[in-house]
């Protein structure tokens, strides 16, 4: 299957289908039209010499500089090269290309400038798996990504590196082998591919993919463990969340109460407490807010995805050129930092409800911490340990990063989103939710094999998945092989799946 690039209508599907499973990409031939009209316009005015930013001036402080005819092809290599400044290991390949593609469909739109040459180039390296190596860190996430999109704009000179069918190359020679032209910068082509926020975007896009994936996982351990500590289902009914009205606590509570059906706490055959505490009452509330932040951030990052982030910006239809700020990466790191801060939110519930399965004076009958042999045994008391540090480290990375903004360029740009401090700690914050959810899930199906009731459809699958990958606790054992195993479980979403394949979608 191949995706149409036309400007409009892409997702975070259609980036994590092209960046991770390499799904072809082709452009539009209305795009096509749109970019050489508006490269058309561009060069009549550069042979005017019409005054452009970036084009036949300098940038940033240097705006004020108008280059000279001879200047105007060479700043562009200049530009690239100055801003090849990052630092660091590589990016994930995923992240690079599912910038490239971002950019591909800005340059869509016909209001970028720079010639075909440079679109087609970006999308036959996706197409033929030719990825820059682009440094994890260096952009500030204003007047774009530029550190790292200027190490992608490094290939359209055939220089820098990249990487071709698992071989780190020098990038002419991965051009090379992969059959593609080397199209060389002129006027405008340099700013046009580097000028957008399009790495902290792209990796957004896969960062709320995965998330909102794990998201589905936490309301399986959820329901597991409430199962496993008898709770009262009553405040899980639909009637009581759409009397308030979240949306996101609305399919919650339907989803959980889909894991636990037919079985007997949902049906009423095990004694339950009246009201129970907030870490079982109030998940629907809790993971359904974690919803609700997550689909803004989706609808932040697909305007962008969508949008013309880049300056200046060209209007071929009125012969009109405005530079502004469109590479302003804020649209885009402040709902990220609060979608990050959601996965951390949920990650403290789900250790909430460990404790409770740890607890012998919460756990409604549980063996302490969840042994036979309390007191020789120690059952999953240090499990507790592990998820508490990862907690902590997630609150650490849960400080928001876009209020702080630290000023550049001879205070010409003076307030930078740090969009890319953003979407990296992310990253982090999600690695350990996969950990934590897992020791949760671990604690909950040990939980559920202490009791002699039926569960829900939903519960009993996520059990049968969990104990494929870890036994169940008999007698104490090295436990760091059952948390990377339950952490890879996770992130693998082989519960999620099967889950679905019993009841249906969790959505």
């Amino acid at each position: 299957m191949t995706l149409i690039i036309k400007g409009a209508g892409l997702t975070i599907e259609d980036v994590v289908n092209v960046a991770r499973h390499n799904e072809k990409i082709e452009l539009h031939s209305g795009a096509v039209e749109r970019i050489e009209k508006c490269r058309a316009m561009l060069e009549k005015k550069i042979q005017a010499h019409e005054i452009m930013y970036g084009v036949n001036t300098g940038i940033g402080e240097f705006s004020e500089v108008v280059l000279n005819d001879d200047q105007v092809q060479d700043f562009q290599k200049y530009l690239v090269y100055n801003h090849a400044a990052g630092m660091g290991e590589a990016m994930p390949i995923e992240w690079v290309r599912g910038a490239m593609l971002g950019r591909i469909n800005v340059h869509a739109h016909g209001n970028s400038g720079c010639r075909l040459d440079i679109t087609q180039t970006l999308l036959d390296m996706l197409n033929k798996g030719v990825t820059p190596y682009v440094c994890k860190k260096g952009s500030v996430g204003a007047s774009g990504d530029l550190a790292p999109m200027s190490q992608i704009a490094l290939l359209m000179m055939g220089e820098g590196k990249a990487f071709y069918k698992g071989e780190l190359l020098e990038g002419k020679e991965a051009l090379d082998r992969a059959g593609i032209p080397v199209p060389g910068l002129e006027a405008r082509d340099g700013l046009a591919t580097i000028n957008g926020s399009n790495v902290l975007t792209a990796m957004s896009a896969i960062f709320l993919y995965d998330a909102k994936r794990w998201l589905k996982q936490a309301e399986i351990g959820a329901a597991m463990s409430l199962e496993a500590l008898k709770a009262n289902m009553k405040p899980y009914s639909t009637k009581l969340h759409e009397v308030r009205g979240f949306k996101g606590a609305i399919r919650s509570a339907k989803i959980i109460n889909k894991l636990v059906q037919d079985g007997d706490l949902k049906e009423g055959r095990v004694k339950c407490k009246v009201q129970d505490a907030y870490s079982m009452r109030s998940t629907p509330q809790v993971i359904g807010t974690a919803h609700d932040a997550l689909d803004f951030a989706q609808s932040q990052v697909e305007i962008e995805l969508n949008g013309v982030g880049d300056n200046p910006v060209f209007f071929p239809e009125e012969n009109l050129q405005l530079s502004g700020a469109n590479f302003q990466g804020s649209p885009v790191a402040l709902p990220m930092d609060m979608a990050g801060a959601a996965i951390t939110m949920i990650s403290v519930m789900s250790e909430r409800r460990m404790n409770r399965l740890n607890n012998p004076a919460l756990s409604v009958g549980l063996p302490a911490f969840l042994t036979k042999g309390a007191g020789m045994f120690s059952g999953l008391m240090l499990s507790q340990y592990t998820a508490d540090m990862l907690i902590v480290e997630q609150r650490i990375l849960s400080a928001p990063a876009s209020i702080q903004s630290i000023p550049a360029a001879a205070d010409q740009e003076d307030f930078v989103s740090m969009g890319m401090n953003t979407a990296q700690k992310n990253f982090q914050i999600l690695d350990n939710a996969y950990g934590i959810l897992g020791i949760e899930i671990m604690a909950a199906a040990q939980a559920l094999d202490f009791r002699d009731y039926k569960f829900g459809k939903g519960v009993t699958k996520a059990k049968e998945v969990v104990r494929k990958h870890v036994e169940f606790l008999d007698i104490d054992r090295p436990l760091y092989n059952d948390h990377n195993k339950m952490k890879e479980l996770v992130k693998s979403c082989e519960i999620l799946e099967e889950v679905e394949k019993e009841i249906g979608s969790l959505e």
